[in-house]
């Protein structure tokens, strides 16, 4: 199965855009999570202390886990979210404060090094930027986690920038693009 992660807020983003291009190129059962209708919550005292409670129980069937027991078994993971102040969009985050369940997504060796257990194989990330596109807060904050932490060997940055600047064609650009992910050109 593929999990497509859409942290996308917008109804006409250039994101979502080329994900959905990804997507159709990689074909197969498909499961989208729209963060912005998922309703996460942020881990509140009480809502740690539960998750806490669960996990030492491992008690993961709890509908607390219900993003982590997903994005634990997806075979690959799409992964979109447009370039906002240097990084992503905070509801992103908020997701990943979710699905990061030791025991369940990760576990930790006796020498403190986290072990993932997730069964992706890959996970692409997707995204836009206005203007120029630095990875450092996004892309590798997720590169990191993915291959680090949740044990994903693979990822790979499939991204257009400088749709905003002036003198740029955005749609061109995003059009040599998908054209790119059609053709398998990534």
């Amino acid at each position: 199965m593929i999990l497509f992660v859409n942290a996308c807020v917008r109804s006409d983003s250039r994101t979502q855009r080329l994900a959905r291009a990804l997507l159709e190129q990689l074909g197969g059962e498909q499961e989208e999570i729209k963060l912005s209708e998922a309703n996460l919550e942020p881990l509140s005292e009480e809502r740690l202390r539960k998750r806490t409670e669960l996990v030492e129980r491992r008690q993961f069937s709890d509908s607390m886990f219900r993003l982590a027991r997903q994005f634990q078994r997806a075979d690959l993971i799409v992964i979109a979210a447009p370039y906002w102040d240097l990084s992503f969009p905070a509801i992103l985050k908020l997701y990943l404060e979710n699905i990061y369940v030791t025991g369940l997504v990760s576990e930790y060796a006796e020498s403190g090094e986290p072990h993932g257990l997730c069964q992706a194989r890959k996970l692409w990330y997707v995204t836009t930027a206005g203007g120029p596109y630095v990875p450092d807060f996004s892309y590798d904050y997720i590169r990191a986690l993915a291959t680090g932490c949740f044990g994903i060997p693979e990822t790979e940055l499939v991204m257009a920038e400088m749709l905003d600047v002036q003198g740029y064609d955005a749609e061109a650009i995003v059009a040599e693009r998908i054209y790119e992910i059609e053709r398998g050109m990534l």
